[in-house]
């Protein structure tokens, strides 16, 4: 009988889906600064040091992480 085996084993989509929440977190971080008031414009708000240098960079670690838990080799075992 042959057993099917996945490509990526439990570790791996465990590292997969940190990756994801870390670009979830990214792109939360870059959302926002929306006004009910179309005349408004709150320049210090859109232009803040989260929207422009964390953001993209928690985006850009993300998918470095979603990479690794894709190209990772998951561990060896010994099957007698």
């Amino acid at each position: 009988m042959n057993k099917f085996e996945l490509p990526f084993k439990k570790e791996n989509i465990r590292i997969i889906l940190i990756g994801l929440a870390i670009n979830i977190i990214g792109y939360l971080l870059m959302i926002g600064g929306g006004t009910e008031d179309p005349k408004s414009f709150n320049e210090a708000e859109l232009f803040s040091h989260t929207r422009i240098t964390v953001a993209p960079l928690l985006i850009v670690v993300g998918f470095v992480v979603i990479l690794w838990g894709i190209m990772k080799k998951p561990k060896q075992t010994q099957d007698k």
